[in-house]
């Protein structure tokens, strides 16, 4: 079983900052297509350049849909671990609209970590940076669970 110990002595800490992901028109009608949601705020053209964010944005879920892209360069909590499973998400909130072209990246917090039946229940508060921007794209709280 992975350390508690050593993980509860980390709540709190900063885990690390992943690498930028630029979020293209190309990524967000992909997922336009695969949810069927076409709303014309997502959609490059007039509509969306006279809409409230002046051009595209990514959809919300889509952003979430990033996480575990974004949070795999983030240095691991535990080191060899035999499973990793997404155990679910405890809080998700989308602050700033995300434009066609820009970038985003994850910032990870240990936030709680405690013992499960053969293994560790780790929660970490995900923030997805949005570049150039004082406001965070995201807030997530994913929970995963780590086994040997």
């Amino acid at each position: 079983m992975p350390d508690l110990d050593a993980l509860t002595a980390r709540i709190g800490e900063e885990i690390g900052t992943g690498e930028w992901l630029r979020i293209d028109q190309d990524r967000v009608d992909a997922f336009a297509d695969a949810t069927l949601d076409h709303q014309w705020i997502h959609q490059a053209g007039p509509a969306a350049d006279a809409g409230p964010f002046g051009g595209p944005i990514a959809h919300g879920f889509l952003t979430l849909s990033l996480l575990w892209h974004l949070t795999a360069s983030v240095p691991a909590l535990v080191e060899g671990a035999g499973m990793v499973i997404n155990y679910g998400l405890d809080k998700v909130r989308f602050i700033t609209p995300v434009p066609v072209g820009s970038r985003v990246r994850a910032r990870s917090v240990l936030k709680d970590a405690a013992a499960v039946e053969g293994g560790v229940q780790i929660t970490n508060a995900v923030t997805i940076d949005l570049e150039g921007s004082e406001r965070p794209a995201a807030y997530i709280e994913a929970v995963t669970r780590v086994f040997d």
